[in-house]
């Protein structure tokens, strides 16, 4: 006998995307990554592992006061491959794991205020990444400079457009991260601190 799991996602929570757009307030923000935990763990990563077309990860930070290391869930509207160090997008190996920076947006939903997480990459952008049921690997996390976010914010619009709506609520620029993964001997070094 086969028993078939089925999950019924209440019709509040596909318009939770559209409150985010309206929201700055901290405990909503907090209220929503609770709620998208919650999904996360109560459907084992089925549900909740992409917003959109965008894939979510877990960004770990050490907190920049406490010491203490902090998860956020992130959503990731663009991500490229790492370029060659002589400056070529070319092959790669099959057998090597595929290796990508990533691109995330520190919006908080337009708030004046930057999030904390950005804050504690900035003191300190030796970060961890996982996407769901993956284990952590370290990357190094840094702001785009004014020509990589002039060519990266349009894709990142693009992916969602909410992130327009918030630039246009906020006097801040919001600021755009690349997160690089870590050469082999910087991982094996990262791990061991």
């Amino acid at each position: 006998m086969v028993v078939k799991t089925i999950i019924t996602i209440p019709a509040w929570c596909s318009a939770l995307p559209l409150y985010a757009e309206h929201m700055s307030n901290r405990r909503t923000m907090l209220t929503m990554t609770g709620l998208h935990r919650a999904v996360l763990r109560l459907t084992g990563g089925r549900l909740g592992r992409r917003l959109g077309s965008m894939p979510v990860i877990n960004l770990t930070t050490r907190g920049r006061k406490s010491g203490e290391l902090r998860t956020t869930i992130l959503t990731v509207p663009h991500r490229e491959p790492v370029p060659r160090p002589d400056g070529a997008a070319g092959a790669r190996q099959e057998s090597a794991p595929r290796d990508e920076r990533l691109i995330v947006i520190a919006s908080r939903g337009g708030d004046d205020l930057q999030p904390a997480w950005y804050l504690n990459l900035v003191a300190e952008p030796t970060v961890q990444v996982a996407q769901w049921g993956e284990h952590p690997r370290p990357y190094r996390a840094r702001t785009a400079d004014s020509d990589e976010r002039a060519r990266l914010w349009p894709l990142a619009v693009r992916a969602y457009r909410g992130y327009a709506n918030y630039q246009a609520k906020t006097e801040r620029e919001i600021p755009v991260v690349i997160l690089e993964p870590l050469p082999p001997t910087a991982r094996d070094e990262a791990v061991s601190n």
